[in-house]
């Protein structure tokens, strides 16, 4: 009787659901996503990226449009998200005054020559 309860009790407290219900989106999206982290490759288009002081230069090939995410491994309340756009020009600076020194995750999205492009890069701010 005592096993019996224990089990119930156990079932109550599990949680009620662990399937995705956005399984079959978050497959589309991934094959998106992976198509434009190839296309980085294929056209040899990854941007080159350096700190100086305060400021974040990236540098691409050809200008562009896009944005840029930062995120920071150990606490996500301070992710930022920045628009990108290079003009006539072929870099885009980003001020990193305020921003916590250390590891962030990079995310850039852009579009150049009617091309989408997806790269990832971990940067450590001073």
């Amino acid at each position: 009787m005592l096993f019996i309860l224990s089990m119930c009790i156990y079932m109550f407290n599990a949680p009620a659901d662990d399937y995705d219900h956005q399984y079959y989106e978050k497959g589309l999206s991934f094959n998106k996503d992976h198509n434009r982290e190839e296309q980085v490759n294929k056209d040899h288009v990854e941007p080159v990226i350096t700190q100086q002081g305060n400021q974040l230069r990236i540098d691409f090939i050809e200008p562009i449009t896009g944005k840029i995410n930062f995120m920071r491994p150990s606490d996500k309340t301070m992710d930022k998200t920045f628009t990108l756009n290079s003009g006539i020009s072929k870099s885009a600076d980003l001020n990193l005054q305020g921003m916590a020194k250390g590891p962030w995750q990079l995310t850039l999205e852009w579009e150049s020559g009617h091309k989408a492009y997806l790269y990832h890069k971990e940067v450590f701010v001073k």
